[in-house]
C-alpha cells in the first residue's frame, strides 16, 4: 500500500537549519521524535559535511522527512503549502501560534474568520508555513 509523507527540503537561506527545525518541532507536539538523521560526508554532492542528507521525524504521530541541499534552486518554502494542525483547546492553539510565529511571520492572526472561530496561519523562523485550527470550531 502506498503512503504519503511530507518532505521538507531546506535550501538557500534555510540550508543548515533542518536539524534545529526538527528539534524545535518535536518539542512542540506530543508523540514526536527524530527517528533518524543521516549527515553528508566530505565530498558528497548536494551538501557539505555536517548538513542533513536525509532525516525522518514524527510530529504528533505523523511521519515527515527532511534534507538540506547546497545546490542552487529557484524555490524555497512557500506559504501555499503548509502543515495543518487541529488543536485540542484554546491554550494549545495560543501556545503554538506564539511559538511558531516567533521570529517568523503571521499571515492570518488568531481569530474568527467565519469558517472557524479560532484559526491562525503563520510562517516559522525556518520558512515553514503552519495553519492552526481549534478542533470542533470550524463552521
Amino acid at each position: 500500500m502506498q503512503k504519503t509523507v511530507t518532505f521538507l527540503m531546506f535550501v538557500g537561506n534555510q540550508c543548515g537549519n533542518a536539524q534545529k527545525a526538527m528539534k524545535f518541532y518535536v518539542s512542540l507536539f506530543e508523540n514526536s521524535s527524530i527517528k533518524k538523521i543521516e549527515f553528508y560526508k566530505d565530498g558528497e554532492p548536494g551538501g557539505k559535511k555536517g548538513l542533513v542528507k536525509h532525516a525522518v521525524f514524527k510530529l504528533a504521530g505523523t511521519e515527515y522527512m527532511a534534507s538540506e541541499n547546497t545546490f542552487e534552486h529557484a524555490f524555497s518554502f512557500s506559504p501555499s503549502t503548509s502543515i495543518y494542525i487541529r488543536c485540542k483547546d484554546e491554550k494549545e492553539i495560543k501556545s503554538l501560534v506564539k511559538k511558531l510565529s516567533k521570529e517568523g511571520q503571521t499571515f492570518m492572526p488568531l481569530g474568527d474568520y467565519g469558517f472557524s472561530k479560532q484559526f491562525a496561519w503563520v510562517g516559522d523562523r525556518f520558512g515553514v508555513s503552519w495553519q492552526l485550527n481549534l478542533e470542533g470550531k470550524s463552521k
